[in-house]
């Protein structure tokens, strides 16, 4: 009976981890109940992909048994793009702009009219210049923007 306790409070305390490692959010409880069990926070963390890719990966755990609803699913996705995903700012389309950037809409099709009538975004502060644009939200994500 004892090494049951040890078990369960050993079991609750790597999940407890685990979730500690992601920052708070839609999404974070689904993805630590859904993906915890297999890989811990460093998988994500040291895995960088793009939205598409992400999806793919998703979908492969699933096909691979891992179980969760289809809104399930849709959450875990959003959560890994708001917060993990690379923005390729230079190529990204305004909608995958908007769920990697956590934009409105309009913001979105500013960032992309602007790369077209200015051309390609070379840094951060370039980024920065669009109307509109949270500068918050720039420098929280400027590790995952590719250039």
């Amino acid at each position: 009976m004892a090494s049951g306790v040890v078990a369960t409070a050993w079991t609750l305390n790597l999940a407890g981890a685990v979730q500690d490692r992601f920052p708070d959010g839609a999404g974070k409880p689904q993805l630590v109940q859904v993906c915890g069990g297999c890989h811990d926070a460093e998988i994500v963390l040291a895995h960088l992909q793009t939205p598409g890719e992400w999806a793919d990966t998703l979908q492969n755990m699933a096909q691979l048994g891992a179980e969760a609803t289809p809104d399930e699913w849709k959450q875990i996705e959003r959560y890994i793009d708001i917060n993990f995903a690379l923005i390729p700012i230079n190529k990204a389309a305004a909608d995958e702009l908007r769920v990697t950037m956590d934009l409105t809409s309009e913001v979105a099709g500013a960032i992309v009219k602007h790369r077209q009538a200015n051309g390609p975004f070379t840094s951060v502060d370039d980024l920065k210049k669009v109307a509109g644009v949270d500068t918050a939200k720039i420098e929280a994500r400027k590790d995952r923007f590719v250039f």
